[in-house]
């Protein structure tokens, strides 16, 4: 048996199921750095996966709650698209990735672990990140704390955005 210790994960496991969307409601809140959330547009907004799957794991996320991309607006798409343009250009400049997953999982079948709210992911990726522990142990291992992640991809998102 494989035991890791991860308490960052008990608030998660104990506390309660949010009653709407999560991805609805932490934009409507005014913490954005508790939260995460990078940068806001006008129809997405950027934040940091609270379960990454590597360092710098992003998502793009619009404001309007919709599962299905072919009904989202055409002002949406693009500035999903421009977002995930500039996270990875600011992921690039500020964490030195090798390569990139980009991508949206459409429902529960699909992996989506919110499949009633779409959103892109954005996963920098390394040589070498798949280690012993991913492959024999079956296990991720993330080596810095999301509050370090935030405060060194704010200032490079704000500098790649403000172009």
């Amino acid at each position: 048996m494989n035991i890791l210790w991860t308490p960052w994960r008990l608030k998660f496991i104990l506390g309660g199921k949010p009653d709407k969307c999560v991805l609805c409601s932490k934009p409507q809140e005014s913490k954005d750095r508790e939260n995460y959330i990078l940068h806001r547009g006008e129809q997405c907004y950027i934040m940091l996966n609270l379960y990454p799957y590597t360092n710098g794991h992003i998502m793009v996320v619009p404001y309007c709650h919709e599962a299905d991309i072919t009904r989202l607006d055409g002002e949406t798409l693009r500035e999903m698209m421009r977002f995930t343009q500039a996270s990875v250009a600011a992921v690039t400049k500020a964490m030195k990735p090798t390569g990139f997953n980009l991508g949206m999982n459409m429902g529960r079948f699909a992996g989506a672990g919110i499949d009633d709210h779409l959103h892109m992911h954005l996963v920098p990726r390394w040589s070498g990140d798949a280690n012993f522990m991913t492959v024999l142990g079956g296990t991720r291992l993330i080596p810095e704390e999301l509050d370090s992640t935030y405060d060194r991809l704010l200032p490079a998102l704000e500098q790649e955005l403000s172009k």
